[in-house]
């Protein structure tokens, strides 16, 4: 491991040990972020030991939205620490990077933990154990448990340090040679890339009234999706950030939500 000026070794598996229990904590406001933030809290508290000010600042601003496949979440675990500790020890670090860069590596890591680990991994660990145990052989579940796990756990175990030690040494490089504002601000259309692309693909609405008779009638979904492909869960989405916005409060709004696919699905108007 790359020798810190703050952190030691025990200090790094204080987080190891505690991503664990990022799924534990999983809501529908911010998905993963009570999680990373508890995870990254020992860290962060040995860092800015000497100031509860910037302490207080640093959990806040873990407590964004995160969601990411729960075996990878050690690198960007890291790779947070590495920047935290920057930001620590220079004046002129850009705290908004830290964030930034955590958001961009959300979409990708997913995308790659989710293929590998439930899509490919997991199917071969199923099909290992259950061909056993149907045959009543107890190396079944434990030849499951095992062919999932030990990759899993090799890749959050290795995962903390390969991020801390790689954001450690590129924190350090690209500020010598002036791309840190460069390489925040292209995080930050990634991430926001990556947010518009799970209003897409997360937020659904389907308006199944038809306009129009017989063969020439159309549905108010088709009419909306022939203007701009998923422009009603784009409108939906802006709708409730309007709200947000004006200061309501998360489970009022969710009960909003709930109030209008009742109503809606009642009357005919979403299906």
């Amino acid at each position: 491991m790359k020798s810190s000026e703050l952190l030691t070794k025990k200090d790094l598996m204080k987080t190891y040990w505690r991503s664990y229990t990022m799924e534990w904590a999983w809501n529908y406001e911010r998905q993963s972020n009570l999680g990373y933030m508890y995870a990254i809290m020992p860290a962060l508290r040995k860092i800015y030991k000497d100031d509860d000010v910037k302490f207080k600042k640093a959990l806040k601003r873990h407590l964004e939205f995160f969601n990411i496949t729960p075996w990878l979440s050690t690198f960007p675990l890291g790779i947070s620490i590495a920047m935290e500790e920057q930001n620590a020890l220079k004046d002129d670090f850009d705290e908004e990077s830290i964030n930034n860069i955590k958001i961009a590596l959300m979409g990708p890591l997913s995308g790659i933990g989710d293929s590998f680990f439930w899509g490919t991994l997991r199917v071969i660990a199923t099909g290992i154990g259950t061909s056993l145990a149907m045959q009543g052989n107890i190396l079944g579940p434990i030849l499951f448990l095992i062919t999932f796990n030990v990759p899993a756990i090799l890749a959050r175990y290795y995962g903390m340090y390969i991020g801390y030690n790689i954001g450690a040494s590129f924190i350090e490089k690209v500020q010598k040679t002036g791309l840190m504002d460069k390489l925040t601000y292209g995080a930050s259309v990634l991430g926001l890339g990556v947010v518009g692309a799970m209003v897409a693909t997360l937020v659904t609405i389907n308006m199944p009234m038809k306009i129009g008779s017989g063969d020439d009638a159309q549905t108010v979904q088709k009419i909306f999706d022939g203007i701009v492909p998923g422009i009603l869960p784009l409108l939906f989405t802006l709708f409730i950030f309007w709200f947000d916005k004006r200061g309501w409060k998360s489970q009022y709004i969710l009960l909003l939500i709930a109030a209008i696919g009742i109503l809606g699905a009642w009357s005919g108007l979403l299906g």
